[in-house]
């Protein structure tokens, strides 16, 4: 068996294959293109496996590998600390690591997502871009108002009729370049919030998530944006063992440090998939008005006197929620309460 070990970068990629007994077939440095990377596969040895690092090229040489037959694994990048530890790194070192990781068996191997799902994803994460731009935009608006002292109502700014409105009555007070600017802004604005619908309605709709996002959205609390980030950031859901693995997934726990028989857990983890971890902590935040069980979470942790705790506690039993419905199919059934059935009787 031969490993090829693949440092990518932009514009070159580095390789190593070596055999089962480290020898070193032969290593050097190609064009990050499919055309070199083809030429490079089609010279392997019959038997080989290839490792590579993930990066945000990662996606395309993994899927280009496999088209070709090949075998490949994708490593997690914070786990290949024997590639940053060394004295000397560079591009044919890095190579040389990782083709070693992958005939050791110690290659710190990550899952990779099926291509449609990985393809809706990107979708998914573009239409958060779009938000975040269109939040910055009223932002702006808001603030070149305030500083040419224009007042303005806040809760309807955004508001289409309002906002001509205003522009109309206070063009005289405002400086010459504003009304120019407030008009380029608020253009800008409607044409992501277009984008947006146009984003979030292709995918609600889409025939690979339309039924799994429709069972999502019969939880209280949950919606369209709630359901299809857990349903395009998770994927397979059957790859968690737990919900353990689920909420250390989102993010929604601290990391934990134990040494002689002393343990200390530490914040919020910094290794976690941070779309589901923002989206559930918003969506724990309005939860508990929509759920009664939830609410009661929230007001038992908060007693404990932290908000930022209560909060959590609602996101863990939210990401419970959605993996009891995801795994088992199934639509959202509330279970009555003991007081609710001793009323009942």
């Amino acid at each position: 068996m031969n490993y090829l070990g693949l440092d990518v970068h932009k514009k070159t990629i580095s390789y190593c294959l070596r055999q089962a007994d480290g020898t070193i077939v032969r290593e050097g440095m190609i064009e990050a293109t499919r055309e070199a990377l083809s030429a490079l596969l089609e010279s392997m040895p019959p038997s080989w496996s290839a490792g590579l690092e993930a990066t945000m090229f990662s996606a395309w040489i993994y899927d280009h590998i496999r088209a070709q037959g090949g075998t490949v694994k994708v490593a997690h990048s914070t786990m290949l600390k024997a590639i940053a530890a060394g004295k000397r790194k560079n591009d044919r070192l890095d190579a040389r690591k990782i083709a070693d990781l992958l005939r050791c068996d110690y290659f710190p191997e990550c899952h990779m997502a099926a291509p449609e799902i990985r393809n809706r994803r990107r979708v998914l994460r573009y239409r958060n871009l779009l938000v975040r731009q269109a939040v910055r935009m009223k932002t702006k608006v808001s603030g070149l108002l305030m500083e040419t002292g224009i007042p303005y109502n806040k809760a309807k700014l955004h508001s289409k009729k309002y906002f001509y409105q205003l522009l109309e009555e206070r063009r005289t007070e405002m400086p010459e370049s504003l009304p120019e600017l407030l008009q380029l802004s608020r253009a800008s604005i409607e044409t992501l919030t277009r984008m947006d619908y146009k984003l979030l309605s292709a995918l609600e709709h889409d025939r690979l998530l339309a039924a799994r996002v429709k069972r999502l959205m019969t939880i209280p609390g949950v919606g369209t944006v709630v359901a299809l980030t857990w349903a395009l950031e998770i994927g397979d859901v059957h790859r968690f063992a737990s919900l353990k693995k689920i909420v250390s997934y989102c993010g929604l726990c601290g990391a934990e440090r134990s040494s002689a028989g002393k343990q200390r857990r530490t914040p919020i983890s910094k290794q976690r998939n941070h779309h589901l971890q923002t989206v559930l902590v918003e969506a724990a935040k309005l939860a508990p008005r929509w759920h009664s069980e939830l609410a009661l979470v929230h007001e038992r942790e908060k007693q404990g006197g932290n908000r930022n705790r209560a909060t959590l506690a609602v996101a863990r039993k939210l990401a419970a929620y959605l993996l009891a419905v995801d795994r088992g199919e199934r639509e959202f059934q509330k279970t009555a309460s003991p007081h609710e059935l001793s009323r009942v009787a």
